[in-house]
């Protein structure tokens, strides 16, 4: 399942423009005066004045909601992991909005004590495109009475890109080779919720991308009552004479919402669920362009106009 002509991802130049910020901020270099293919630093010099300016870099907060199964977390721990791996001179730190720690107060009181003076917020969303989680924007603006000197951002959420089928396929692929399973007649897009308006017309899209690419009919199935659920979904498709049917998760970790829908899935005859995207390369790049967009605006400039996914198109994988 080889997924080809999906729409170019939104961070296809967010990347180049994340790396960037976060190890030349404030500096006069132009990115454009250097190749794309070469490392940003040649010389001791430039190497250490890199380090000095990537320092002043605001802090990256990853924010979503926690759990009381260790699984949940360890998602954000790993990614944590990974973008530090990318970024080593970054501050790169997960909170919880709720049932574990760190917590939102933990995490930024710890940066403030370190001297951190500007942060931004980046809500591991796949399902929403502009409006956070209102429980988002309420610990946030919690937080910003707490500390009135701190400079706060919050990014717009990860959310539904087209570049995410292709870890999504992987995942399927690897949970029908498990149950060495030879069939399928159709497809179910099982997303987290709660989406806005925007997410849920593109997952919308995403479901029937992901169909058109395996010639195959695909429903959208959400968990928060946005859109029928993946019982629904499979029995549509078997009042279709679909009788094979598998289930793709739109889920970042393995919470509560996908353990629900999982559950159903398989009650009503799904052949195979995929686990949850979880830690992905693509899924780090999308969160470090999240991050450098949303920190522009703390430098009072105004920032790159990001690519629309749905107006741009290449190939991926």
């Amino acid at each position: 399942m080889k997924l080809n002509n999906h729409e170019r991802p939104s961070h296809y130049v967010d990347v180049r423009f994340a790396r960037w910020f976060t190890c030349e901020r404030r500096c006069a270099w132009h990115r454009s005066t250097v190749p794309a293919d070469q490392e940003w630093w040649r010389t001791d010099e430039q190497a250490s004045l890199s380090e000095r300016i990537s320092m002043a870099a605001p802090a990256l907060v990853m924010l979503t909601h926690g759990s009381t199964d260790p699984k949940v977390g360890e998602v954000s721990h790993h990614l944590r992991y990974g973008l530090q791996t990318i970024r080593p001179t970054l501050e790169v730190n997960a909170a919880f909005i709720d049932h574990c720690p760190p917590s939102v107060p933990q995490v930024v009181s710890h940066l403030v004590g370190r001297g951190i003076t500007e942060i931004v917020f980046v809500p591991l969303q796949l399902a929403a495109v502009t409006d956070h989680d209102p429980s988002v924007d309420l610990v946030v603006k919690t937080t910003r009475q707490a500390h009135p000197s701190i400079q706060f951002a919050i990014a717009r959420p990860v959310g539904p890109e087209a570049c995410l089928l292709r870890p999504l396929d992987e995942r399927l692929r690897s949970a029908l080779g498990s149950l060495h399973a030879t069939e399928i007649d159709g497809l179910v897009l099982s997303a987290e919720g709660p989406c806005d308006v925007r997410g849920l017309g593109m997952l919308a899209r995403r479901a029937r991308q992901w169909g058109a690419h395996h010639k195959l009919p695909c429903q959208l199935a959400m968990g928060d009552g946005s859109s029928p659920n993946v019982a629904t979904a499979i029995e549509s498709l078997n009042s279709q004479g679909r009788r094979h049917v598998a289930v793709g998760s739109f889920f970042l970790a393995p919470d509560l919402g996908f353990d629900a829908q999982a559950r159903l899935a398989l009650k009503h005859g799904a052949i195979a669920v995929s686990s949850p995207i979880g830690v992905d390369d693509t899924v780090l790049d999308l969160i470090l362009a999240r991050y450098a967009f949303a920190a522009m605006d703390l430098l009072g400039e105004d920032p790159p106009v990001e690519i629309d996914a749905q107006s741009q198109v290449s190939q991926v994988g």
